[in-house]
């Protein structure tokens, strides 16, 4: 018989995390009229529900590329070849708030936060020292910045050049999802509108040049940090997607010259079902818009690849050594769902940045996933579950109402301009918060099993005096440098965004001349101006 709403006992039906009604019990009459043919398929088939390649685990792992960045390059490099050492497979840097936002590290905006939430980034210098002795052509490499992308990924391009690296041999993603800073993360430097200029003019200039570079990972994560539901996540990502699709065919691209680079990442929170079939709708969805929507013919264009990263957002100050018990389900909730590529928080991460020890332990929790579970030994191993289809199922069909009314704005640049995702989330915060007080949402150590004292953690401590030494080094550069030709490279930058050129050229004359991250941004700033956000309240 179908699954009842209500218990034996009377009680009411369970909830997901994100507020899904869940039954007791899911049956052959949930699925009335499926059809797996259609609806799952097999593997590196459309439409994808059960993996973008046909062999997934079995022919190769997940990449594990473990998020890192701290103090000043050279900090951040021994990190780097540490975790490569203990057989991390990828590279991702995390950058400073001023990185991220444009400014230069002497910039008085930028004092208390030099390389305290991730690496001084400030000249094409940091990225030399940030990669030296890691060849570039060996490991790929995710960049998570978007605002100031062009520039930070001009100057990754102009290390690759210095150690004698072609292009087209270069593998990695550039974050470069601005829709998503306006929605969540709210790093944002120039209104949408120019933002989505600069956007396609990487997507072009890659497309040509850099043709096995990602040149979007378009994130949930930050939406679902910032208190989004899962559906909520699944839909403003995939509409961002769509967006960055139809901006790239206005500029004149075509889709699948541009679209088999396109890539994503999702938040993987603790509710460990719904995150699974997230990601299984996720592929499906995509690949129908792209197939629907833009008539894509390349089958590369219809792939939802997927970078996950466990739930920041999910893990407690309190009792911090049961994060790595929420990390590690999290971890094998990406993996049944079919990610590509993971990062594993670390346990400690909720009071700083993660100590040596705590983010070995972090990336052993994949390598024993992958090594010891038996998971990836077969492709999809929750396909056709009952539960797992519903839940799918039901995911796409809201994610796909939600579509609807972002469409009927007129799109999701319109969408944000009104402020309809923000207020979505911040709906959905204010009501898990709720949810957490009145008990209904449990969190062991918080409103369960809450304990007066913690075991103690040790944080890891930042030297104080890296500020001072990135300052130092700006200060040293900049004197030493080509003065006439860094403003003659400006001058021309400044031209180019004023005018219609693609802006990436002059960006990297610009990064070659040693022009700093805050000169190139401050001379987009005089062109395309700040972004302010309205009081959506």
């Amino acid at each position: 018989m179908r699954g009842t709403n209500e218990s034996a006992d009377g009680r009411s039906n369970k909830r997901s995390i994100s507020g899904h009604p869940i039954r007791e019990l899911y049956t052959p009459e949930d699925l009335d009229g499926f059809d797996p043919t259609q609806e799952l398929g097999v593997p590196g088939e459309f439409p994808f529900t059960r993996g973008v390649y046909r062999s997934m685990y079995r022919g190769r792992l997940w990449t594990m590329r473990q998020f890192a960045g701290f103090g000043t390059s050279e900090d951040t490099n021994k990190r780097f070849k540490y975790l490569l050492k203990q057989g991390q497979t990828g590279l991702s840097v995390a950058f400073d708030y001023p990185t991220l936002f444009g400014y230069d590290s002497d910039n008085p905006l930028a004092q208390g936060e030099v390389g305290r939430c991730g690496v001084a980034i400030d000249s094409l210098a940091d990225m030399e020292a940030l990669f030296e002795g890691i060849p570039l052509d060996k490991v790929t490499t995710s960049m998570t910045t978007n605002a100031p992308a062009a520039m930070i990924w001009c100057m990754y391009l102009v290390a690759a050049e210095k150690q004698g690296v072609r292009w087209q041999d270069l593998s990695g993603t550039i974050q470069n999802d601005v829709l998503k800073e306006y929605i969540a993360q709210k790093t944002y430097i120039y209104p949408p509108r120019p933002a989505m200029r600069i956007f396609t003019d990487i997507v072009s200039f890659a497309t040509e040049q850099v043709p096995r570079w990602n040149t979007v990972s378009i994130s949930g994560y930050h939406i679902r940090e910032a208190g989004s539901t899962a559906v909520q996540e699944l839909a403003f990502t995939l509409r961002d997607g769509i967006e960055y699709v139809e901006h790239c065919i206005r500029a004149g691209l075509k889709v699948d010259d541009f679209a088999p680079r396109f890539s994503f990442f999702f938040d993987i929170h603790n509710d460990f079902f719904e995150e699974i079939a997230k990601l299984r709708a996720a592929r499906r969805i995509w690949a129908r818009v792209m197939q629907d929507r833009f008539h894509a013919q390349n089958p590369n264009s219809l792939l939802c690849r997927i970078h996950s990263q466990t739930a920041g957002v999910s893990l407690t100050a309190q009792q911090p050594y049961n994060n790595a018990v929420r990390v590690a389900l999290q971890a094998l909730a990406a993996v049944l769902g079919g990610t590509q590529s993971l990062h594993t928080n670390s346990l400690d991460e909720t009071l700083g940045l993660p100590t040596l020890e705590s983010a070995t332990l972090a990336l052993r929790t994949q390598q024993i996933i992958a090594r010891e579970s038996g998971v990836p030994n077969t492709m999809d191993p929750l396909g056709g579950s009952y539960f797992v289809e519903k839940l799918t199922n039901e995911l796409e069909n809201t994610c796909l109402e939600y579509f609807d009314r972002i469409d009927a704005m007129g799109g999701m640049i319109e969408a944000i301009e009104i402020g309809f995702p923000q207020r979505e989330i911040q709906q959905a915060s204010y009501e898990q918060a709720k949810a957490i007080e009145r008990n209904e949402q449990i969190i062991i150590g918080i409103n369960e099993c809450a304990a007066e004292e913690s075991a103690p953690v040790n944080g890891l401590v930042i030297d104080e005096q890296a500020s001072a030494r990135q300052c130092a080094n700006l200060r040293a550069l900049r004197d030493n440098r080509n003065h006439s030709l860094v403003r003659k490279n400006l001058a021309d930058l400044k031209k180019a965004a004023a005018g219609s050129d693609n802006i990436l050229p002059f960006i990297l004359n610009c990064v070659r001349s040693y022009a700093t991250l805050g000169e190139m941004c401050d001379t987009l700033r005089s062109i395309f101006g700040e972004y302010h956000e309205p009081d959506f309240s």
